[in-house]
């Protein structure tokens, strides 16, 4: 997959049922009329946005909204649910992700993602970090790359006279920054976080929204989160999706409702559902 050889194009129209702003800067993700379907249930529908690079974009919404779906997406994750298939496009620096010929290995190794609850693997805290690179054959000085990967993760200074010490013996918040070391580690363009921080005391909290803040220079940041202050604080676009219910089948399909500056959302949203959700109302 030639990634970085092509450049997105600009789509002028919007969804007609969703507020879009396109955000500034070069475009990382081009979403287009994205449908979501686990078997003959349709999760979520038309979702049409894109990301840009070096910034972050929240994801926020009630509860079976598709938030988690949708940021699948990005990185095929839901190639791995054996009823899962996708319709429509997400262009990857002008490249299809859903394209035959891209390999979805090499996709989530440009594609990381830090999941909700942190999973560090049963190893040393070093063998955590060098775990990928040894997978995709690095050939370079892994002590270094380890030191680099930890030092971004904020983590180094309290883990490295303890390297070969078990990953899981550290705090929730110490594993869960293990784990953006670890994925920071095979140099991906993109961080995928879903609800990275939902485990996580005030304290941890704080330190991995002031980690995302540090490291977004080098990555772009996609984030899930229900923790509406959250996505105030740390992110430059917020997307707000909602849930239509289907009472019959009592199933709830995710439809994007706003995509603007993270600014906007919170305080002049267009769609009055978006501001009844970011003031309580309902959610």
């Amino acid at each position: 997959m030639t990634a970085q050889e092509t450049k997105p194009g600009i789509r002028l129209d919007t969804a007609e049922h969703a507020v879009e702003r396109r955000p500034a800067g070069e475009l990382v993700f081009d979403v287009q009329d994205l449908s979501v379907y686990y078997g003959e249930f349709r999760a979520v529908r038309e979702i049409s946005m894109s990301i840009a690079q070096n910034q972050i974009t929240a994801l926020i919404g009630p509860s079976g909204c598709g938030k988690t779906t949708m940021l699948r997406c990005f990185n095929r994750m839901n190639d791995l649910i054996e009823t899962a298939r996708v319709e429509g496009k997400i262009l990857y620096h002008g490249v299809d992700l859903y394209e035959k010929s891209v390999d979805p290995v090499e996709v989530r190794r440009r594609i990381g993602m830090v999941f909700q609850k942190p999973n560090p693997f049963p190893k040393s805290i070093y063998d955590n970090v060098a775990f990928g690179p040894k997978i995709a054959g690095f050939k370079g000085n892994m002590d270094d790359l380890v030191e680099q990967s930890l030092q971004k993760a904020a983590l180094w200074d309290e883990v490295k006279s303890r390297l070969k010490e078990s990953a899981t013996g550290l705090s929730g918040g110490q594993q869960q920054r293990l784990c953006i070391a670890r994925c920071v580690a095979v140099e991906p363009d993109v961080i995928l976080m879903d609800e990275p921080c939902s485990a996580l005391d005030p304290i941890a909290t704080g330190k991995v929204e002031d980690l995302m803040q540090d490291i977004k220079d080098e990555y772009t940041i996609v984030i899930v989160t229900h923790n509406m202050q959250q996505a105030a604080r740390v992110s430059d676009m917020t997307a707000f999706f909602t849930a239509e219910v289907n009472e019959e089948q009592d199933r709830r399909t995710g439809v994007l409702v706003e995509y603007d500056k993270t600014e906007r959302i919170f305080t002049n949203p267009t769609d009055e559902r978006t501001e009844n959700y970011v003031t309580g109302r309902f959610g």
